[in-house]
């Protein structure tokens, strides 16, 4: 008998729920490219896109360590069963933070769908269309696309808003005691 599963968090608000995967792709010699996304499921907002050749879980950490130095604390992360999101250390990182970490069920991209879109937009709109002689380009070229996508791109699920506008407006209302 299947155990029902149960429903993710829906935010609410920015910074309850952060969405993280990795994204594979290569440079023109063929050496492996690797990106960690972050997006903030709320505000849409791609808060990381981490570049290197081999990411690993302790890589992972940092990012999320200097997204929390930057922002306030998620309530979940939403990830898949990767060794890089469930093994201790990621694990060690969400108890100090009390952070639940919510995985996707095996074989199951759906269940992370809103990075899942995300990737598929960045794949598109950045990955292929740049062949990326070195990591260093390969960091400039994404770091663009993720500013241009904060704060460029609107997106109808945000009435037509940037991330970035949505973030701020956000913000705002909330300074003025609005919801």
């Amino acid at each position: 008998m299947a155990v029902p599963r149960r429903e993710r968090c829906v935010p609410r608000q920015p910074d309850e729920v952060w969405s993280l995967d990795f994204v594979a792709d290569q440079l023109a010699n063929g050496a492996r490219l690797r990106v960690l996304t972050i997006v903030d499921v709320f505000t849409r907002e791609a808060l990381a896109t981490e570049v290197g050749q081999r990411l690993r879980a302790e890589d992972v950490v940092g990012v999320l360590n200097r997204l929390v130095a930057q922002r306030q604390v998620p309530r979940f992360l939403f990830a898949d069963n990767g060794s890089e999101f469930s093994g201790r250390l990621l694990d060690m990182w969400a108890y100090h933070y009390k952070v639940q970490i919510d995985f996707s069920r095996p074989g199951k991209p759906t269940d992370n769908s809103f990075i899942e879109t995300f990737n598929g937009s960045f794949r598109d709109e950045c990955l292929n269309l740049h062949w990326f002689e070195s990591l260093a380009e390969a960091k400039r070229e994404i770091e663009a696309w993720r500013q241009d996508y904060n704060e460029t791109r609107p997106h109808m699920a945000l009435n037509d808003l940037t991330p970035g506008e949505f973030a701020r407006k956000y913000s705002l209302r909330q300074q003025a005691g609005g919801s």
